[in-house]
């Protein structure tokens, strides 16, 4: 699962966040927290869309910026932006790149 991506620039975190706007929240971390079964669920619906956005319930009880962190390194993705309770991960898919960064 652990993949190595360079670091994302301004412009291109600004047109993600712009993609990212029209999404819905497609995965949630809730009092179970990270298991092995959510970063599989991350893993997976990171390769088949790309941008993803999470929502910490507040049953999680942890903060939003340091659950952000503990799912990226394991998955490989890179954190666009956190506000509030909800996150936006990114990553190239391997096998059909759909997201084409400025």
């Amino acid at each position: 699962m652990s993949r190595d991506n360079g670091k994302l620039g301004g412009k291109q975190r600004r047109f993600l966040r712009k993609l990212a706007a029209n999404t819905d929240t497609i995965v949630q971390v809730g009092k179970g927290g990270i298991s092995e079964n959510l970063l599989e669920q991350v893993d997976t619906a990171l390769e088949a869309r790309e941008l993803i956005k999470i929502r910490v319930l507040p049953s999680a009880g942890d903060e939003v910026k340091g659950l952000a962190r503990k799912i990226t390194k394991p998955v490989g993705a890179e954190i666009v932006q956190v506000i509030g309770g909800v996150f936006i991960l990114y990553r190239p898919s391997e096998e059909k790149p759909k997201i084409q960064l400025p």
